[in-house]
């Protein structure tokens, strides 16, 4: 019988939960909802949540130089404008006025 050490265990565990992470743009989206409700300006949670320009350009020169992380940083871009869809999405229903029956 072949053992595996904790290390990496853990590391299976750290990129298993990474991928995780990724398919669940909702609850990250809820997480800025609930600072919003808290008092956060919206603007800054949108700033929070988008990918900086200066970010994007660094991604890129690095995915030239290694071209393997491309699929990566496409990735996490689409994930996070995902997230501020919802968010954006949330917002939208925020602001309808409520109707009491």
């Amino acid at each position: 019988m072949e053992t595996v050490s904790n290390t990496t265990m853990t590391a299976a565990n750290a990129a298993d939960e990474g991928r995780h992470d990724f398919d669940f743009p909702q609850r990250e989206a809820a997480f800025f909802y609930g600072l919003f409700l808290r008092g956060h300006s919206v603007e800054q949670l949108r700033r929070d949540i988008e990918v900086p320009p200066a970010v994007l350009v660094k991604w890129h020169r690095e995915s030239e130089r290694d071209p393997s992380l491309r699929d990566i940083f496409t990735r996490m871009l689409d994930y996070r404008r995902h997230v501020l869809a919802i968010f954006e999405t949330l917002m939208d229903t925020e602001s309808r006025p409520q109707r009491v029956q």
